[in-house]
């Protein structure tokens, strides 16, 4: 994938930048957007107008020409040896800031760079280290390269889809599950005679996750209470008769997108509260999805998910925002490298274009209740939208 910076080539031409300088590992997606390489270990990408240049270590340096997305490729070792021979005669030896990032500063004044812009949170050793250099070093307030890659190609949609193929497998193997447990005369969900855990279910998910060239860090499978957190993990038994937030968030391992989903179920019977409840989320989630296309904005489509959950008599962030109970969290938020990128789809959420990539997760939250969330990623096309998700919505498990 050949990623369109355009934008960042105009933006360093009129702020008098020389290049976009980033230094981390590729699991900082910048870096990987911008490189084109995965390396588990910090590496440097400079982005010019003319082109774009890697400095890596000996380690990577082969593998970095081969696969990385680079006009050019340093050895560092290579480029310290140069900058040794440029040292004044007068240095004294010592270890100084200025020595450290000596390599760092021969690199880029191999390709005249004088002057760089670089992520927010760009290593500060680093930028202090350029500037006794003589680099001039400013942080880019805007993130403009995350700005960049929240439009998507056709090609980052496949990948987001194929994710979410994977994740849809994954919830099937956790409502599966769930359906085929048995109700305990405590309540309690048991499986094959075992209690049914949250850990139990979660365990399954990353197993089908696997299966499908996916992983993931962490999943959340919450059960009553605990789904009344939106960000609560969820742990111990499983009961019957309450909402079971299941959220999946796995990353490809191949191409490094995420996908993200969100369903709640219920084996039993649930009370007559957490049944209107997640009608109410359902109505909240089409109303929302009808909202979702481009010049709209994020805000719009949280006000459509507000505007359903209020006219019911129920509070939201937008109507009280000191609530700690309803619909306490933004409506969605653009999903790529990262599970959390840009568009907001928020009280503050920008313009939505064609190629965002975005949820839509309205839900609701009450420790005397429990949680109701339910999650569809989509796309954001010419004339409206595409659901990625296919995976019904779906509440009781029999």
């Amino acid at each position: 994938m050949d990623p369109d910076l355009s934008a960042l080539d105009e933006f360093l031409r009129e702020e008098g930048y020389d290049g976009y300088l980033v230094q981390a590992a590729s699991d900082d997606s910048d870096q990987r957007y911008l490189s084109g390489f995965d390396a588990p270990d910090p590496f440097t990408t400079l982005h010019t107008p003319e082109g774009t240049h890697l400095l890596v270590s000996g380690l990577e340096y082969g593998r970095a020409t081969k696969e990385a997305r680079a006009d050019s490729v340093a050895h560092s070792a290579r480029v310290d040896a140069e900058a040794d021979t440029r040292k004044s005669e007068d240095d004294d030896g010592t270890d100084s800031l200025a020595d450290r990032t000596s390599t760092l500063a021969a690199f880029l004044d191999s390709h005249g760079v004088e002057r760089v812009t670089t992520p927010y949170e760009f290593p500060l050793g680093a930028a202090d280290g350029l500037r006794t250099h003589g680099v001039g070093v400013d942080a880019d307030p805007e993130d403009r390269i995350e700005r960049i890659r929240a439009v998507k190609t056709d090609e980052e949609v496949e990948h987001v889809r194929a994710a979410q193929k994977a994740n849809e497998a994954s919830m099937h193997a956790a409502e599966d599950l769930i359906r085929a447990a048995d109700v305990g005369d405590d309540g309690v969900l048991r499986y094959e005679g075992e209690t049914l855990t949250s850990e139990r279910v979660k365990e399954e998910i990353e197993v089908a996750l696997l299966r499908e060239g996916c992983a993931l860090d962490e999943t959340i499978v919450a059960c009553g209470a605990d789904a009344a957190d939106p960000h609560d993990r969820g742990s111990g038994p499983l009961r019957a008769n309450e909402g079971i937030i299941v959220d999946i968030f796995p990353r490809s391992k191949t191409t490094k997108y995420h996908a993200d989903m969100t369903r709640t179920f219920c084996k039993g019977e649930p009370s007559d509260t957490l049944r209107e409840w997640y009608d109410l989320t359902h109505e909240a989630l089409d109303a929302a999805l009808d909202a979702v296309e481009p010049g709209v904005t994020g805000e719009a489509v949280h006000d459509a998910a507000c505007d359903v959950y209020e006219e019911a008599g129920l509070p939201t962030l937008r109507s009280d925002p000191t609530t700690e109970t309803g619909f306490i969290h933004s409506t969605g938020h653009g999903v790529g490298l990262d599970v959390h990128e840009k568009p907001r789809v928020a009280p503050d959420g920008e313009e939505l274009e064609s190629g965002h990539v975005i949820t839509v997760e309205p839900g609701l939250y009450d420790p005397a209740v429990g949680g109701v969330r339910i999650e569809d990623i989509v796309v954001v096309t010419e004339d409206g939208h595409e659901n990625l998700t296919e995976y019904p919505v779906e509440f009781v498990v029999e």
